[in-house]
């Protein structure tokens, strides 16, 4: 039984229902099946290998080929673009860029740092105030169409004979779970894939998850005349921008104090007045007459322990699989970790990419691990 059938519900139960040596079935419980507050669904839909955690390129490199494979193995064209990330770096992030950069080169990823000149050769739109170095991923990285990589999981799912369950799970048991219409459904294994919501459902059974809803907003704005060549861009204040169609997308971390765990979601417009639009009119001239045409809010599932996701099996009810936290990389990350969940299901262990390093064994160790390219 899978709780939860966005993104890594749905590639989770694909993955289980199509392994040859898997002999269950699958359920999936989602309470929305209109999607239309799930995270998968408002995502900004970005995939990267600039990550300081090593775990975290394997698995977006992973998705990354999914992602290019996904019209022969899903039977979808996902609208894969893949012009990088460039991450701006001032005086007192140089150090953190640096560390990463020799991560990241160590891992096999395309990437490059870029001086004050150099940025501004390669990228003329660009102003440097406050930039000494600059992180470019020069192949592998981009965006893509989540919504529609989550629904291509769902239906092939479906097809492989998943069967979509649109109820709510309101108790939580070693063996089963309690259903809001009042109707009890026993599994030998449950997978908890509830996105911001997993923390509540992980309580129903007393267990203490630290992922909550933290609420991002999305600014879809217009200019006159686009600067050319754009990466998604991350500015030093965290603020970024991409390309999207003929517009362009942003945002940025709210300001501390404003990032309440649950809060409405709710566009932030003085997010853009106050805290987007000025970095990007100070960082690209032509965003100066940026119009905002569209906007919405999404949830990230926050695990507010160390920013990384939490999966594998629960050490004090071991029926019980975590695949969830990922706080903002869990639409670039759900191929990999779907695969890797089935894995487990089925094998008794990961087979292709060893994911204990985020078990859940961590948080009461207190051994965080720290992801420091967090967007």
């Amino acid at each position: 039984m899978i709780i939860g059938g966005g993104v890594m519900g749905s590639s989770t139960a694909w993955h289980l229902a199509t392994d040859p040596n898997f002999d269950g079935k699958v359920v999936v419980i989602e309470r929305d099946p209109t999607y239309a507050r799930a995270s998968s669904a408002l995502s900004a839909s970005s995939i990267r290998q600039q990550f300081s955690t090593p775990l975290n390129i394997h698995l977006s490199r992973h998705g990354l080929s999914v992602l290019r494979r996904a019209p022969k193995l899903l039977g979808v064209d996902l609208g894969l673009k893949e012009p990088g990330y460039l991450f701006l770096g001032s005086p007192a992030g140089e150090a953190v860029l640096r560390a990463n950069h020799a991560i990241q080169k160590g891992e096999g990823c395309a990437v490059e740092l870029l001086d004050a000149e150099a940025l501004q050769r390669r990228f003329p739109w660009i102003a440097t105030d406050g930039v000494t170095l600059a992180s470019h991923g020069v192949a592998n990285e981009g965006w893509f169409d989540g919504p529609a990589l989550m629904q291509a999981f769902r239906r092939k799912a479906r097809e492989a004979g998943v069967i979509y369950v649109a109820d709510e799970v309101v108790g939580l048991a070693a063996d089963s779970v309690v259903l809001r219409d009042g109707g009890r459904l026993a599994a030998r294994t449950i997978v908890l894939a509830a996105g911001p919501w997993s923390g509540a459902v992980a309580a129903l059974a007393g267990i203490a998850l630290p992922v909550e809803p933290r609420r991002r907003s999305v600014f879809v704005f217009d200019v006159r005349e686009p600067p050319g060549l754009t990466p998604l861009t991350i500015d030093p204040s965290g603020t970024w921008f991409r390309p999207e169609g003929r517009f362009y997308i942003g945002g940025t971390t709210p300001a501390e104090g404003n990032d309440p765990g649950g809060a409405p979601l709710e566009v932030q417009h003085q997010e853009w007045d106050e805290m987007v639009w000025p970095v990007l009119a100070g960082r690209v001239e032509a965003f100066e007459a940026a119009k905002v045409v569209n906007s919405w809010a999404g949830y990230y599932e926050y695990n507010t322990f160390d920013q990384n996701g939490i999966v594998g099996r629960h050490p004090g009810m071991e029926s019980l699989i975590f695949a969830t936290g990922f706080s903002g990389h869990g639409i670039q990350q759900s191929p990999a970790v779907g695969r890797a969940v089935a894995e487990l299901i089925v094998h008794g262990s990961y087979r292709t990419l060893d994911l204990t390093s985020f078990g859940y064994e961590r948080l009461s160790a207190g051994r965080p691990i720290r992801e420091l390219n967090v967007v």
